[in-house]
């Protein structure tokens, strides 16, 4: 006999558990492909947007969260054509990325060149602390 408390303890996964994250999955499927990397003096984001007009980005930095949303719009539909197939995608798209603690996000700039969207995050100077001080090893 199974006892009411060894019914749910997770030994046989549920039916549904495929389907909770499903729609996560998806828009990060369908999200822009995107790197970052940092260097001494800035964190760089770079996020492919081909076919994405400049005014359809909206870029928001946020509590140390870099945001990025717009949407590439459908062209023109062409009538009396005939398709055959479309691998192009269409649609809104929404992107955050956490910004480490010595990013100066107030001081993000952003530019567009090819198709890909730079974000530039400059980066603190490292100082060290004001009572810290040099110590001199003396011989023997």
């Amino acid at each position: 006999m199974v006892e009411k408390s060894d019914q749910n303890t997770g030994f046989w996964p549920s039916i549904y558990d495929p389907f909770r994250t499903f729609g996560s999955r998806l828009a990060e499927w369908l999200s822009p492909a995107a790197e970052a990397s940092s260097g001494e003096r800035a964190y760089e984001i770079a996020m492919e947007l081909p076919g994405v007009a400049e005014e359809d980005i909206e870029l928001i930095v946020d509590e140390a969260v870099v945001t990025i949303r717009g949407e590439k719009k459908t062209q023109d539909e062409k009538k009396g054509d005939t398709w055959y197939f479309s691998e192009r995608q269409y649609g809104a798209f929404r992107r955050s990325f956490r910004l480490p603690d010595d990013a100066v996000g107030a001081e993000a700039t952003a530019r567009m060149k090819d198709g890909v969207l730079h974000v530039t995050v400059p980066r603190r100077a490292v100082q060290a602390p004001e009572n810290a001080r040099k110590i001199v090893i003396q011989k023997g």
